[in-house]
């Protein structure tokens, strides 16, 4: 091991030791307390606008000196407007009920004790997460308001940002007696640093990353600690047999061109048979206007010659872009069967007005978030009432979907006796 990996894996170390102690200061923290270090963070940042720009500055004239792209400096970039968001996400996380100590499902067995569970944080969570700085008052803030400690690792691009929003949540957990080991930024930018953060699970319970999908997949390889993510948003959209017309051309384009670059973007049109010769011209007309570009199979081409082709790779494919691939089916089956063999299990709609056949879509369709007659836009943590979300887990164990505040917590059983002896 060079010199330079050892002393970071020291420094991560002693960032994870330092999390680890804080995580059990953080378990027992009062809704209160956790509260006051919320305001007084947002009092922090809002008083320190100007050391945040400034640091800003040098993280965005760094960037233009390595020749990033617009859009990747337009998501670097802290205005005053986002400065402004950032305090009010502060708020509302603030104003979001603590789910720690709930106690659920208490009930007498036979040998008088009684069994319920109680929510418990889960510990130290570990983020991995590329250009945003807001995303650092994004998770800290969750993570505080849900009793955890959290080590922050983001892009090195937002290094000057992220720790100067860092200082500012510091100051707010001093202020309310919690210690400020509780939200730490990795001080390096060095990816070495990430190897460290991912392989220990002594010090880390679960990871956490935002980005890419080449980071996603790297993380989800060499873990050696739980991981909650999603590579893909291959997300369809499927008009049913007798679909009211209008709702499903107002759903389809929402769900195309509300926003082309996110997660629950369609990209994959599904319709059936009885109703394609009704809805793709629509909708081929209504697309024009937004400049996307078709992709379709056979049957859809024989209706809308402009098409271009559809190769079994656009089923496979998330554009995240002005692009759309499209399939005429049989019917609900055949949707059915698409979506689970070529969806990534994130968000999936039915447009339909057979209560009999959206039900069964509910159940069939192996996704994290499965709709009717909605866009699948939705699929937000700040649409689902969770206030906010610290991302989309597609995975099938501890949290699915958008993972608000209860997807940082875990349960763990409590029993009540009374000197009750097992016989």
């Amino acid at each position: 091991m060079t010199e330079a990996k050892n002393i970071i894996k020291l420094q991560m170390q002693e960032l994870g030791q330092n999390a680890r102690a804080a995580s059990r200061v953080m378990a027992a923290a009062d809704t209160g307390m956790k509260n006051a270090a919320l305001l007084a963070a947002m009092a922090a940042i809002d008083g320190t606008r100007a050391v945040l720009i400034e640091a800003n500055a040098r993280d965005l004239a760094a960037g233009r000196e390595k020749g990033l792209e617009s859009a990747m400096l337009d998501r670097l970039e802290l205005t005053e407007a986002r400065i402004d968001k950032m305090i009010e996400g502060l708020r509302q996380v603030a104003a979001l009920a603590d789910p720690i100590g709930e106690i659920t499902d208490m009930r007498y067995m036979p040998s008088g004790i009684q069994v319920g569970k109680m929510r418990v944080p889960l510990g130290v969570i570990g983020i991995i997460y590329e250009s945003r700085p807001n995303v650092t008052v994004e998770a800290a803030s969750l993570c505080l308001k849900s009793g955890n400690a959290t080590i922050l690792r983001g892009g090195s691009e937002a290094f000057h940002s992220n720790q100067a929003i860092a200082d500012c949540i510091r100051v707010g957990l001093e202020s309310a007696g919690l210690p400020a080991a509780a939200v730490q930024v990795v001080g390096t930018t060095d990816r070495a640093a990430v190897g460290e953060m991912i392989t220990m699970p002594e010090y880390v319970d679960v990871i956490v990353p935002r980005g890419g999908k080449s980071l996603i997949e790297r993380i989800s390889r060499d873990a050696r600690v739980p991981v909650i993510k999603h590579l893909d948003g291959i997300c369809h959209v499927y008009i049913d047999d007798g679909a009211d017309a209008t709702k499903a051309v107002n759903i389809a384009l929402n769900a195309k061109t509300n926003r082309y670059g996110v997660c629950n973007a369609m990209e994959t049109l599904l319709v059936a048979e009885s109703m394609a010769g009704t809805i793709l011209p629509q909708l081929e007309q209504v697309y024009s206007e937004y400049d996307v570009e078709l992709r379709g199979c056979d049957k859809t081409r024989a209706i809308l010659p402009g098409a271009l082709e559809a190769t079994e790779e656009d089923w496979r494919t998330e554009y995240l872009g002005p692009i759309l691939s499209i399939r005429v089916v049989g019917g609900i089956d055949e949707a059915i069967e698409h979506i689970n063999t070529y969806g990534s299990q994130h968000t999936d709609t039915i447009v339909t007005e057979d209560y009999a056949r959206g039900r069964r879509f509910l159940r069939e369709v192996d996704s994290s978030s499965v709709m009717i007659n909605a866009s699948p836009r939705f699929a937000d943590g700040f649409e689902y009432g969770l206030g906010a979300e610290i991302g989309i887990s597609t995975d099938k164990i501890h949290a699915r979907g958008p993972v608000g505040l209860e997807g940082l917590t875990s349960q763990k059983y409590i029993v009540l006796g009374d000197g009750h002896l097992r016989k």
